[in-house]
């Protein structure tokens, strides 16, 4: 369809920090706040909003060599490039191939290539299973 966004980030905190329960309301933490206001002053206006359906590839280069879940560092990049406005909702992103790479100390850094792509052609959503 159009033109990939290719972009790099710094490395996001994991959904286990990226939330804090204050009493009974769930907010998001004070380092979830600073990742969000570093993706909106390296994105916003960058680029045009994507209003179709998304294509995300990411590669993940941690700080360091620890032991780490990629799917809970998934949640606050997806929603920090909502709130930069690149797309309305992270809903829109159907497609997902993502991967752990090898350590980029001291920091890390996330690459992230968004694509709007093409959904017709399929049959009717459904996937068959022939035995």
């Amino acid at each position: 369809m159009g033109e990939a966004v290719k972009f790099e980030l710094p490395w996001p905190p994991s959904v286990n920090r990226y939330y804090r329960h204050v009493g009974p309301r769930v907010l998001i933490s004070r380092e979830g706040r600073r990742f969000r206001r570093m993706c909106v002053s390296r994105l916003a206006g960058a680029f045009p909003k994507l209003a179709g359906t998304v294509k995300l590839t990411g590669e993940f280069y941690p700080p360091d060599a620890r032991r780490r879940d990629l799917d809970n560092i998934l949640k606050c990049t997806l929603d920090s490039l909502v709130h930069a406005g690149l797309m309305a909702d992270d809903s829109q992103i159907k497609r997902i191939d993502i991967r752990m790479e090898d350590p980029v100390p001291p920091e890390g850094l996330v690459y992230i290539e968004l694509e709007e792509i093409n959904e017709t052609g399929k049959k009717n959503g459904k996937r068959t299973c022939s035995n």
